[in-house]
């Protein structure tokens, strides 16, 4: 037996970056993939291979040294309790809030009832499958897994949405919708985790009063921070100072939604709209907006490849078995089915408006990328054998969004792009 691997924060925080600088190196120079696809492959491919040479060569053990250190960085707590904050703020930093604004309503309506539908329609069929498959799992901890899965991380996609011709009303859509889901997927997953384990009668009403009050607080918190952020950023001109405090308004905001217990990822979300809109416009000098900007731009890229490099190391932690492997294989389809009832259904509402044509409907399903926040929400569930079912499946739908999806939505905006084109383009003279 090994001992345990004792690793100092700082210790844990170089050995990742420096892998994940390493691996990008060699993707970017030799392989070609977009940036966080290369690192979650080369991350899962070095998982497998540590776990196929522990098969061959007994005694090796490098697996259980590797999944010793991963389970000391903690993903679940790591992404949740910092990374989240950081990336929920700069993302929000780029999205427009004035053609967000014309969108509201359908942001509102994807990301509350859009994550509830999703939360519900794939929990009721999970249930269904779990049973089908000889892995029978009661129905609140399936309704669990519906609301950890939900959340979905378009984010990423935005960079592919401003290199073709799509609408800005849908890219703020696809991005509010990322911003805002997050964090009211996060509330609804800890109002069922809390019922399925300590066995308490779900009830709907008592849900809704705490997802009003952490959603709410969230909100406050948000508008708060960013308020006082901005006259401070305004009545100053100083890059280092402002870049100080936008800092301080991510790692103090959601410091204090985590001792409140309110939804810490809405605080974020709301304050970065807040600093990126109206700090960017009327609080900061050219120089200062540009380095706020690019700190901010380089914060995000660090922590993604930090964020899906760890992904695909996290298999290593999965106890894989023929039932899990074929119950996550088929929890693959059925999440994208969820995804596309629950993007439709809202849809059907805001038909009349003409918020979102039939384009932004293929855009928002497809792209309705799953990340690490659902591994994160996977990983806090408790040790059990339910914790296994859940996990395997989360894996499975994860790598298949980030691996296809997020290699193939490119094509669809492009055609989305080209079709576009064509109705505009005048008819040809007779």
């Amino acid at each position: 037996m090994h001992s345990a691997i004792s690793l100092s924060a700082f210790d844990a925080a170089a050995i990742v970056v420096v892998a994940a600088a390493f691996l990008s190196y060699i993707n970017h120079r030799y392989i070609g993939l977009p940036h966080v696809i290369g690192l979650t492959v080369m991350g899962a491919m070095a998982s497998t291979l540590l776990i196929v040479l522990d098969e061959f060569i007994p005694g090796l053990t490098i697996a259980d040294a590797v999944e010793q250190f991963l389970t000391g960085i903690d993903f679940s707590q790591t992404l949740m309790e910092g990374m989240l904050s950081f990336l929920l703020f700069a993302g929000a930093l780029h999205v427009d809030l004035v053609e967000l604004k014309k969108g509201w309503l359908a942001v509102l309506l994807l990301s509350t009832l859009g994550v509830l539908l999703s939360t519900l329609i794939v929990g009721a069929a999970f249930y269904v499958l779990t049973a089908f498959v000889g892995l029978p799992t009661s129905f609140i901890w399936c309704l669990v897994f519906g609301a950890l899965i939900s959340p979905t991380d378009p984010v990423s996609v935005l960079g592919i949405l401003r290199r073709f011709a799509v609408p800005p009303s849908l890219q703020a859509t696809v991005a509010g919708e990322s911003l805002f889901n997050d964090g009211v997927g996060v509330v609804v997953f800890s109002i069922l985790l809390s019922a399925a384990t300590t066995g308490a009668d779900f009830s709907f009403m008592e849900g809704l009063k705490l997802f009003t009050f952490e959603a709410g607080g969230g909100i406050a918190v948000g508008l708060i921070t960013g308020y006082i952020a901005f006259h401070m950023m305004r009545s100053v001109d100083e890059y280092a100072l402002e870049v100080l405090i936008s800092l301080a308004v991510v790692m103090g905001g959601y410091s204090l939604c985590s001792t409140v217990h309110f939804a810490g990822p809405v605080a974020m979300a709301v304050a970065g709209l807040l600093i990126g809109n109206y700090g960017v416009s009327y609080a900061m000098s050219d120089v200062t907006r540009d380095y706020v900007l690019k700190f901010w731009e380089l914060i995000d890229e660090l922590l993604n490849s930090v964020l899906f490099l760890l992904i695909g190391l996290e298999i290593i932690v999965i106890s894989l078995t023929p039932q899990l492997a074929i119950l996550g294989l088929a929890a693959i389809p059925l999440v994208l089915a969820g995804r596309a009832l629950a993007v439709g259904g809202p849809m059907l509402l805001l038909a009349p408006f003409g918020l979102i044509g039939k384009g932004g409907y293929r855009i928002l399903v497809w792209g309705g990328l799953r990340g690490g926040i659902s591994i994160a929400l996977a990983l806090a569930l408790p040790e059990g054998e339910t914790r296994e079912i859940l996990l395997a499946a989360t894996f499975f739908v994860v790598l298949f969004s980030v691996l296809i999806q997020g290699s193939t939505v490119g094509r669809i905006v492009r055609r989305i792009g080209r079709g576009s084109e064509a109705e505009k383009a005048p008819a040809p003279a007779e």
